[in-house]
């Protein structure tokens, strides 16, 4: 009988030290509810649909001159996508009729002499094609109605330096309110690893805040004048101008690809953004 129980006895410790592994592994991992929204936010194909699907028909949309509602204009590219998924995720400007002037990264929202001075070789047969670009010159008219006026926008260093100068040059009336969003970047999203991480792990993950970003928002923050409201996102989403945290405090992704947000991450910079700028004012 001794002899026969050795081998059982050798093979139960041997699954018992497989089994641990995978306890522990299991106890690491993300709880269920959190990992199926974090595989939901690793589509991106879902998630780019989201960041355009309130913006696009909102592209030149025309104020009706007849509505008793004031006018938000919104300008500029992806990032001012992700500007008007917080202010839908969140019920803001109800007040007023929005349009939004979409302007590429490639060609920057700037009024300048000298446009080929922010646009990259590559890209001047696509910013100077104006039946398939926006720009600030065909945006005028629109700009003259509104009431505000908000500027959002991965800036280029350039853009960001002559922007007092295209805002100048716009000739805007008194009582014309101008806000600048500045730029924001989450660093590098990571699913996969986030997946085999604790909840309590990932409420601590903080990305470093990227120094070219942070260089263009000090740029705004320094140059624009008082009578324009900058905004600086990092501050008032990550409380910080050094890092970032990942989640929300809901274990909710708030960037999908590190630059626009998931639509739980627009609910949540949204209401920061609005709460402590004195938007919720306007």
């Amino acid at each position: 009988m001794q002899m026969a129980t050795k081998p059982a006895l050798f093979s139960f410790f041997y699954t018992i030290l497989l089994i641990i592994p995978l306890l522990q592994s299991a106890a690491n991992a993300a709880t269920p509810s959190v990992r199926k929204s974090l595989i939901r936010s690793s589509n991106i194909n879902i998630n780019e649909k989201y960041t355009f699907k309130y913006c696009n028909p909102l592209r030149k949309k025309p104020f009706d001159k007849k509505s008793s509602k004031k006018k938000l204009l919104v300008i500029g590219d992806s990032q001012a996508c992700d500007f008007l998924n917080s202010i839908k995720e969140n019920g803001f400007f109800r007040n007023y009729q929005i349009s939004m002037r979409y302007i590429p990264y490639q060609c920057q929202p700037v009024l300048s002499n000298h446009p080929s001075h922010f646009i990259a070789n590559k890209d001047r047969v696509i910013c100077e094609d104006e039946e398939r670009t926006d720009n600030l010159k065909q945006a005028k008219e629109q700009i003259e109605e509104a009431n505000l006026i908000i500027f959002s926008a991965r800036w280029k260093l350039k853009a960001a330096q002559a922007l007092p100068h295209t805002i100048r040059h716009l000739k805007l009336k008194p009582y014309q309110r101008v806000v600048v969003l500045g730029s924001k970047s989450f660093g590098k999203i990571s699913i996969r690893r986030y997946l085999n991480m604790s909840d309590r792990k990932l409420l601590s993950i903080k990305n470093e805040i990227d120094e070219e970003v942070e260089q263009v928002n000090s740029t705004l923050r320094t140059r624009l004048s008082r009578r324009i409201i900058f905004i600086d996102q990092y501050k008032l989403i990550c409380g910080s101008t050094t890092d970032c945290p990942v989640f929300t405090g809901n274990l909710e992704l708030i960037s999908y690809d590190g630059r626009h947000f998931t639509k739980a991450g627009a609910r949540f910079a949204g209401s920061k953004v609005f709460k402590n700028s004195g938007l919720s004012q306007m």
